[in-house]
């Protein structure tokens, strides 16, 4: 239902997209969302965007990462701009919701690693 793709290995300071995608089904219902998990910490939302077009952010990321979503392809992107080591993490996208946090729905796609080093 929901498939990431686009990690991989980037110096700090560069950029980095990520694509999710997403059924037809969970298009046309859920919000669409992006979460990160370094390791030794808790999962965490990143950002979160609406069939609106309505978008959330971490505040660990706001004004480095854009949020998007292409109906006609069924996908949605993360644009990662001055990325940091600390942005190192596995990213997942899934459905989500916003209540000062982002949060999970309930559809999980796999994984893909997000490595910033130089």
């Amino acid at each position: 239902q929901l498939q990431a793709s686009g990690g991989g290995l980037v110096q700090p300071g560069g950029p980095l997209r990520l694509s999710c995608a997403a059924s037809q089904f969970i298009l046309d219902y859920y919000a669409i969302g992006w979460f990160r998990q370094a390791p030794g910490k808790e999962r965490e939302g990143v950002s979160c965007i609406s069939g609106r077009d309505s978008t959330h952010y971490a505040d660990s990321v706001k004004g480095r990462f854009t949020i998007s979503r292409n109906n006609a392809k069924n996908t949605v992107y993360l644009q990662m701009n001055s990325l940091k080591p600390e942005d190192t993490a596995v990213y997942y996208c899934a459905t989500c919701g916003y209540n000062d946090i982002i949060y999970s729905t309930g559809y999980w796609g796999q994984g893909t690693q997000v490595t910033v080093s130089s």
